[in-house]
């Protein structure tokens, strides 16, 4: 599905985003670029598959991410799809969330999704095509306890690739831009809930059970690959039909 395509996964250390470079990987991309700020966490996906090269980068630094896509761009002669995954979570109610929660939260799940769009969207609409899939969330779409500044980077990322949609393809580019928007999934940071936590995860969804990261990769790879040809400006919810 993605043969002949150069690709960029932003949170690829662990969870969704190893799944998502290991699929790519296996759907036979020309090159994965997997960044994470943590190398170490990424030291094994070069081994598994020829076409990754690991970087160790954080969303956040703006000199870093130009240089990346530079070298990438003038490697590859472009760059055909950019999955904006990276993304942590500050949670506390409003009355004891922190500014430096807030501002954490905000910096790397919007404003690097900001910062590496930025970078790449020019050089895809140059190139008259390309596919940015970002990771949203169905708290960006319905709101949660406890996550103001998660649900305000989420529904703003969804609201940015609304108007990206439009942007990217309004000279006749065939520029795409998507979100996915998982519910409750098993990654590491769910594995470490308290069971009573995990077990009221699993009954709100009318599928009883939260999703696996390979499920949203597949997702994300659809979206990525020229089978979602006809589709931009939309957010595609992975949740077990957790928000009906």
């Amino acid at each position: 599905m993605l043969n002949g395509k150069v690709c960029i996964v932003t949170g690829a250390a662990q969870g969704i985003g190893r799944c998502i470079v290991e699929l790519f990987a296996k759907n036979r991309a020309t090159a994965i670029y997997a960044c994470d700020r943590n190398a170490e966490g990424m030291a094994d996906l070069k081994l598994q598959s020829a076409n990754v090269i690991p970087v160790a980068l954080d969303v956040t630094d703006r000199p870093a991410i130009e240089r990346l896509v530079a070298e990438i761009a003038e490697k590859h002669q472009g760059i055909d799809v950019l999955v904006n995954n990276a993304g942590i979570t500050r949670d506390a109610l409003i009355g004891k969330m922190t500014e430096a929660d807030w501002n954490a939260v905000i910096a790397i799940n919007l404003t690097g999704v900001f910062n590496f769009t930025q970078a790449v969207a020019p050089l895809m609409m140059a190139a008259g095509k390309g596919s940015i899939v970002s990771m949203s969330s169905v708290v960006g779409t319905d709101g949660n306890i406890g996550q103001t500044n998660y649900a305000a980077a989420k529904g703003g990322l969804i609201a940015m690739t609304k108007g990206w949609a439009k942007e990217f393809a309004y000279k006749g580019a065939q520029v795409r831009a998507n979100c996915v928007a998982p519910g409750f999934i098993e990654t590491p940071m769910t594995v470490n809930l308290p069971e009573k936590v995990q077990e009221m995860m699993r009954e709100k969804a009318p599928l009883k059970r939260m999703g696996r990261p390979e499920e949203i990769a597949e997702g994300v790879l659809f979206l990525a690959s020229d089978r979602s040809s006809f589709i931009t400006g939309q957010t595609l919810k992975i949740d077990g039909g957790l928000v009906i």
